[in-house]
């Protein structure tokens, strides 16, 4: 079974220096039915004007990872980590018993446009901690790279949950099929581009809930960057 998450239908926030779309119910926007999908809590879609921000603030009890599709944005936070987020890049932040930290985008020029990816860990109170890693466009070129995982698989950053992130860059025409686990979920997002998921059309923005599936098929119609969730039932 996959039911489209169409892009439409998230929940919006433009407050100028932010644009922000919200996959499943976050802040102001509030849906009884998109209050996340299994382990997966938040995917918000931010673009951040030039010289524009998240001021320090604090998490606790979340796996935070941030993908960055377009720009550059700096990060600073109280573990002491600063560094610049940028496309091909994957950072995690395990905000445990808490983390403070900030996001801006430094530029004067351009926009930047990441995701802000939350999942719930599969414990409480664990030792915050911080990671970022390079996924060149070749390693993702036309097939799926594991980029988050619970024991850092083949380089990927390391998360405090049995779920896994794949993302792939497809050219158009380009197939890609992946073998979902038995008694397992899925999610995909779309972050950009044209493609069909076993015969279903998606857009920029669309997701889609995957369960009872064993194989996924993906296969772009436009140049497209797709992210894929393995999740626990």
């Amino acid at each position: 079974m996959i039911i489209l998450r169409p892009h439409n239908r998230r929940g919006h926030a433009d407050h100028g220096w932010l644009d922000s779309w919200h996959s499943f119910s976050f802040a102001d926007y509030y849906d009884p039915n998109e209050m996340g999908f299994s382990v997966l809590r938040v995917i918000n879609d931010d673009t951040v004007a030039p010289g524009g921000g998240f001021a320090t603030h604090g998490h606790q009890d979340m796996e935070i990872v941030t993908y960055v599709l377009d720009g550059a944005l700096e990060h600073k936070d109280s573990l002491g980590n600063g560094s610049v987020i940028r496309p091909g890049d994957v950072q995690r932040m395990s905000a445990g018993p808490g983390i403070r930290h900030s996001e801006f985008n430094g530029s004067n020029e351009a926009q930047v446009h990441f995701l802000q990816i939350w999942l719930l860990p599969a414990e409480r109170g664990i030792d915050p901690g911080y990671e970022q890693k390079h996924f060149a466009p070749e390693e993702k070129r036309d097939r799926l790279r594991i980029v988050a995982s619970p024991d850092g698989r083949d380089g990927s950053v390391l998360i405090h949950q049995d779920a896994r992130l794949y993302a792939g860059l497809l050219g158009p025409g380009a197939s890609v099929a992946f073998d979902l686990p038995a008694g397992r979920k899925a999610y995909v997002h779309l972050a950009r581009g044209k493609m069909r998921l076993n015969g279903l059309a998606m857009v920029t923005g669309d997701g889609a809930k995957i369960a009872d599936e064993t194989r996924l098929e993906f296969v772009a119609e436009d140049e497209s960057e797709v992210l894929l969730f393995d999740l626990p039932a």
